[in-house]
């Protein structure tokens, strides 16, 4: 049950940060108005809140695993949204930063103790 919750917190903030940064654009650089960046910076907000919510409590830790999810995201929604059609490059390196973040988040318990005693 952990792990669909951290999954499903983590697709909850991608939608929340990408969608805000998106609307942001949207707002400054199409001339789409006031309106989009208003609901672009609310949606930052709920990202905020949404990634608080994981169940680990180290805000490093939560915030780098997020990293690979976000730029699995942001592929993801350049190409539903922007019709991006990326290159092998962005699907290898989408992937390996997804293996990264699971590495990261999914680290068994008492892991982080034992790496902070051999440094």
């Amino acid at each position: 049950m952990t792990v669909l919750r951290i999954s499903i917190l983590f697709v909850l903030a991608a939608v929340a940060e990408i969608g805000g940064a998106w609307l942001i654009w949207q707002s400054v650089k199409e001339d789409r108005g006031w309106m989009f960046a208003v609901l672009g910076v609310m949606a930052l907000g709920a990202y905020g809140f949404l990634a608080a919510l994981q169940p680990d409590a180290n805000f490093g830790r939560v915030l780098a695993s997020y990293g690979g999810v976000f730029i699995a995201g942001s592929l993801a929604w350049g190409i539903i949204v922007d019709g991006f059609r990326p290159t092998t490059w962005d699907w290898i390196g989408s992937a390996v930063a997804l293996v990264g973040a699971a590495i990261i988040i999914l680290a068994p318990a008492g892991s982080s103790a034992d790496a902070q005693g051999a440094l």
